[in-house]
């Protein structure tokens, strides 16, 4: 789940993976294979394969588990064939959601997406009808004193650094995420999150029984093997996030 990033956002959601710990480990270990076959198994000159192995590493995925990954994917030893497909749609409240899909089986994840938007108040939407509005960014949320977060993370590449609670959100170029993360840990800031993500242009707010409604429908979307990630542009309240966590 990806919606609004306030920091209060980004413990629900990390509430939630932990509870789903064996799942998220299969959707990490997924995302590495599938950036190694498209970019090869070099994680210099594989910018794609360098994140999604630091996004396992910080979920504490086994360093076997990542090189064994890492091996299928660039072809050294047997693995799947993953395509990545797009699905866009709209949740209650007319909330925009784009979902991630890594797959083998095209019927089947078209099949299933579509099965968890129609059961839980959403419909699926056609290609292009919510993409526009969502830009892939890389997302660092740390913590930490101001200077020297914005010093390093402007010196790294990147974009924009805003405050957040007790906490700084900074936004940069896809390929910019592992040299600002670098120049972060260079000057021992605390990174909470770090992650290529889709953010999106314009925010739609929800209350409680609206966020609960949403949230249904994004953890359905995120329960299926297939689904990677789940992007929204609703905005819940952080009293209504700590109500409902």
């Amino acid at each position: 789940m990806a919606g609004h990033s306030k920091w209060a956002n980004i413990k629900h959601r990390k509430g939630r993976q932990d509870a789903k710990r064996g799942k998220l480990f299969a959707k990490l270990i997924r995302s590495i294979e599938a950036a190694a076959r498209q970019g090869g198994g070099d994680v210099s000159a594989n910018p794609t394969l360098a994140t999604a192995i630091q996004k396992a590493k910080d979920n504490s995925v086994p360093k076997d588990n990542i090189e064994r990954a890492v091996a299928r994917g660039s072809g050294t030893e047997d693995g799947v064939v993953y395509d990545e497909v797009w699905y866009e749609g709209y949740g209650p409240g007319g909330v925009a959601l784009y979902v991630q899909v890594l797959t083998d089986n095209r019927n089947r994840a078209a099949s299933d997406v579509r099965s968890a938007f129609t059961k839980n108040n959403g419909s699926l939407g056609e290609p292009g009808s919510v993409g526009y509005l969502f830009e892939q960014k890389g997302f660092i949320l740390a913590s930490g004193d101001e200077d020297t977060v914005m010093m390093a993370a402007l010196e790294g590449g990147a974009d924009d650094v805003t405050a957040s609670d007790d906490s700084w959100e900074i936004v940069c170029a896809p390929g910019d995420l592992v040299a600002v993360r670098a120049a972060l840990d260079e000057v021992e800031v605390t990174v909470d999150q770090a992650e290529v993500t889709q953010l999106p242009s314009v925010s739609v707010a929800v209350d409680e029984a609206g966020a609960t409604k949403v949230l249904r429908l994004v953890d359905a979307l995120e329960d299926l093997d297939d689904v990677q990630a789940v992007f929204g542009n609703f905005d819940i309240p952080d009293e209504v996030l700590a109500a409902l966590s």
